[in-house]
């Protein structure tokens, strides 16, 4: 190919998205929920939570070292994880459920992306201008003492916000306050500056550079949400059929054979991520629906009905077209799909809470020593060793006995005492060595094996709990 018809390149440089300042219902909604999203990360470390003199007084604590995770009055232990999953099964269902009914609301009003790109231009609008203002300083080519001090001062209040996202991370891993002054003092932990740093950096970039960049290339969802979606769903449109075709007019005017869209490009200008709804739905629509406020208040300003962009779904278009009312917003929301999903949702819903309130305070787990199997006392008697881990859930000390059912002839032993009773320290699983013997004169057989259940018990409050176990090379 000649030099005077280069090969067309397949890479787009990216263009700079400058979303103008829009104000409606929809737009409230979102200063609603990013004020309680933000305000519920950053300030949930600092919530206390006296749960006695031995165990941590934070609410919402991810206690790696000693493997615990405590949420208000619940403490998960490292065997209980399901609980962790049963959630993250929760949000994909909940996720699949909103999706299915009104799109991508999640990305458009509660993704972690979404909410701090909006407080990040937020902050630019503070300091730069409204859109104009912010495009007349892109365009700007030269670097002077204006745009250089505008540029420091944003990009250092993008830096504050990144620095205090970070820091309210680590503080979930450990005791805010403490670390908060190790912090300072810079006497915490290398890791915990390594994560506040990496946090920084990609909140500082993800928000205020790439944008809607990570919801395009970087999120997987926008390729999956077409799976929970189909022609009942609710998603923000154009009414095509009463927008077309277009044509610039003014209050008052009457314009024979035009649309009502006035081609003010309104909706385009509000945009997060600098796309047309009127070209239809695009995989780059996070349905946040300023387009919506941005052309109602166009068409009030005219003195035409709102709706030309709104909330609807693809199975209305063709009653709207007749002159028909479209469904009832219920029959949208209320269909096999989103039933599915809510019922699903429910039902694990309601296994984990099941799970959390028949949980026992005390637990034990039974592991029978198999090297070797069993031991031939001098007496001719047999010996089984278990390891036995008792768990004491409580915040202070309690004494566990421990006692066997099963064949009469058997006797309990504990590794390192007389008795049959063990102090188990607070909130502190404690591996216990156990014996158990059978009576004299027993003829040993490997294969040959009695069942055994080992009973443990509270002795403060006489709570109990169990495991089954079997007993080797006990005769007939």
């Amino acid at each position: 190919m000649s030099d005077s018809n280069p090969a067309p390149s397949l890479y787009a440089a990216r263009e700079p998205i400058f979303p103008r300042r829009v104000s409606g219902p929809f737009r409230n909604l979102k200063w609603y929920i990013m004020a309680v999203t933000l305000g519920i990360y950053y300030l949930t470390p600092w919530l206390r939570w006296d749960r006695g003199p031995s165990l941590p007084d934070q609410a919402v604590l991810l206690d790696l070292a000693n493997r615990r995770f405590y949420f208000f009055w619940i403490e998960i232990w490292p065997h209980e994880f399901y609980f962790v999953a049963g959630l993250l099964i929760m949000a994909g269902l909940g996720l699949f459920l909103f999706t299915s009914a009104l799109g991508r609301v999640w990305c458009g009003y509660a993704c972690p992306q979404t909410v701090w790109t909006d407080l990040f231009i937020l902050v630019e609008r503070w300091i730069e201008g409204d859109r104009n203002a912010r495009l007349r300083l892109h365009r700007q080519k030269k670097m002077d003492f204006r745009k250089a001090r505008l540029r420091v001062t944003k990009w250092a209040a993008w830096f504050l916000i990144g620095l205090a996202t970070g820091g309210a991370w680590v503080f979930y891993f450990a005791d805010a306050p403490t670390l908060a002054y190790d912090l300072v003092t810079l006497n915490a932990h290398p890791i915990a500056y390594s994560t506040m740093l990496i946090l920084t950096a990609t909140t500082f970039l993800f928000g205020g550079f790439a944008r809607e960049q990570i919801c395009i290339y970087a999120c997987p969802w926008p390729r999956i949400q077409a799976a929970m979606m189909d022609e009942d769903t609710l998603t923000v449109g154009y009414r095509e059929w009463r927008g077309e075709p277009r044509g610039k007019l003014k209050k008052g005017q009457v314009a024979e054979g035009q649309g009502d869209c006035i081609d003010c490009m309104a909706c385009v200008n509000v945009c997060p991520m600098g796309i047309d709804i009127r070209d239809g739905q695009q995989m780059e629509c996070i349905t946040c629906a300023l387009c919506i406020d941005a052309c109602d208040d166009v068409m009030a300003k005219i003195g035409k009905p709102r709706g030309l962009i709104d909330y609807m779904a693809l199975s209305d278009e063709p009653l709207e077209r007749a002159g028909n009312p479209p469904k009832n917003i219920w029959k949208h929301v209320l269909r096999p799909r989103t039933i599915l999903y809510t019922s699903l949702w429910s039902l694990v819903g309601a296994g984990l809470l099941f799970a959390l309130f028949i949980r026992s305070d005390i637990e034990l787990t039974v592991a029978p020593v198999r090297n070797p199997t069993y031991v031939t006392l001098s007496d001719g008697s047999i010996r089984n060793t278990y390891d036995v881990r008792l768990r004491n859930k409580h915040g202070e000390d309690r004494v566990f006995n421990l006692s066997i059912k099963g064949d009469p002839a058997m006797r309990l032993q504990l590794e390192g005492t007389v008795y049959h009773a063990v102090n188990v320290p607070a909130d502190t699983a404690l591996l216990q060595r156990v014996y158990i013997v059978s009576s004299k004169g027993a003829a040993p057989s490997q294969a040959n094996t009695t069942p055994v259940r080992i009973w443990v018990e509270d002795l403060m409050n006489g709570e109990r709990a169990h495991k089954d176990t079997s007993f080797n090379g006990k005769g007939n």
